[in-house]
């Protein structure tokens, strides 16, 4: 029996990376690019920056990527990408813009609608033609999208479905550290938090992986290292460099699978009458799902707190817990309108999420009710 091992990225990471962009497109062949983005990252100046370094001021833009991608948000974007006679995307900002310009990328070349590309719906199998180049400009340090295989949409039923391939892999990742020195502190901590949970649930993961986990253990090392001092000074360049290290060594662990947090974060995320931060749901499940799991796998707790540096008795989850509070993010869900209402529906929802099959220990649906009912109320 063997297990395929697979790192296709092509990533330039440093400062004033995204001044090569124009060359990487050009490497790429593309002649006519969509940029894809969002609107705050428009009045942060970034895509000016980046359009600039590509010398395409008079490209076409889709600025309208919601905070939680939509499948609206995906067929116009899509929409202008073919009216403006498109052959390639640049996205430019955080998870967000860039799981949008995946989707756009699919449907580019593939059949509509856009659910039946769900990982869930046996959307992998249907994911077969080439898709169009797509470079990846994060804003942001934490979703890993940049070099991921996988995109996060929501839908008009209220799912938020994970599209999963290889071919969704960005042509090139360019990883400038620069972009990231306006992210307020509130974005840093709750997208640095991100990079830390894909870090230690990829390494929990049961799937065997041994290169993803020694670069999981490496971005956590980062990740626990600098997240304070990026979320006090975000103009402390070294940290910021080192969290945009973690959130892409966070990325490129994906293909081990994730866990039970972001199989609850990805329907939370889903939910329409508000809006939550996928970082600060990670955030804020990661300690209690931590506990749940502390006896499934002794031996691999053991190096996470070696590698973050504490004691061999200490409590991992307490640790985690005691993090985000140093970091201001909220460690309940109900100060946001969130009521128990919703349990039932999002323990279903992740019991049929794709990262639900690879967390350290099989859950069930009770467990994930009782967790639900935490990260809600606050009471154990």
């Amino acid at each position: 029996m063997s297990d395929m091992i697979t790192y296709l990225s092509s990533i330039r990471f440093g400062d004033g990376a995204v001044e090569a962009l124009a060359g990487d497109i050009a490497t790429l062949g593309v002649k006519n690019p969509l940029f894809v983005t969002d609107a705050g990252i428009v009045a942060a100046g970034l895509l000016e920056r980046a359009m600039l370094a590509a010398g395409r001021n008079d490209a076409p833009v889709f600025d309208g990527t919601p905070p939680n991608p939509t499948a609206e948000a995906v067929y116009s974007a899509l929409d202008l990408y073919r009216d403006a006679g498109c052959d390639g995307i640049v996205a430019v900002g955080g998870g967000s813009p860039i799981d949008l310009a995946k989707a756009v990328a699919l449907l580019v070349n593939h059949h509509e609608p856009l659910e039946r590309y769900a990982v869930i719906e046996g959307g992998l199998a249907r994911i077969v033609n080439p898709l169009p180049p797509l470079i990846a400009i994060p804003t942001t340090a934490g979703t890993g999208s940049e070099v991921g295989r996988g995109a996060l949409i929501s839908f008009s039923d209220g799912r938020k479905l994970g599209l999963i391939s290889p071919k969704l892999i960005p042509s090139f990742a360019i990883c400038d550290p620069e972009m990231t020195l306006g992210l307020p502190p509130m974005q840093t901590a709750a997208t640095g938090m991100d990079a830390i949970t894909h870090c230690i649930e990829t390494y929990l993961s049961p799937k065997f992986n041994p290169p993803a986990e020694a670069i999981a253990l490496d971005g956590l090392k980062r990740g626990v290292r600098n997240i304070r001092r990026a979320y006090e000074d975000g103009s402390d360049r070294s940290a910021r460099r080192e969290m945009m290290m973690a959130a892409l060594e966070g990325g490129l662990t994906f293909q081990k699978g994730l866990g039970s947090v972001h199989a609850l974060s990805h329907p939370l995320g889903g939910l329409r009458d508000v809006a939550l931060h996928h970082g600060m749901l990670n955030a804020a499940i990661l300690p209690i799902v931590l506990r749940y799991c502390s006896e499934a796998a002794p031996d691999k707790f053991a190096v996470l707190r070696e590698t973050i540096g504490i004691g061999p008795q200490a409590d991992l989850a307490e640790y985690i817990a005691d993090l985000s509070v140093s970091l201001g993010l909220p460690q309940t869900i109900g100060q946001f309108g969130v009521k128990s209402d919703v349990v039932p529906t999002i323990a279903q929802a992740a019991m049929r999420d794709h990262s639900h099959a690879t967390n350290v220990r099989p859950m069930s649906l009770v467990e994930y009710e009782r967790i639900l009912e935490e990260v809600i109320s606050g009471r154990r």
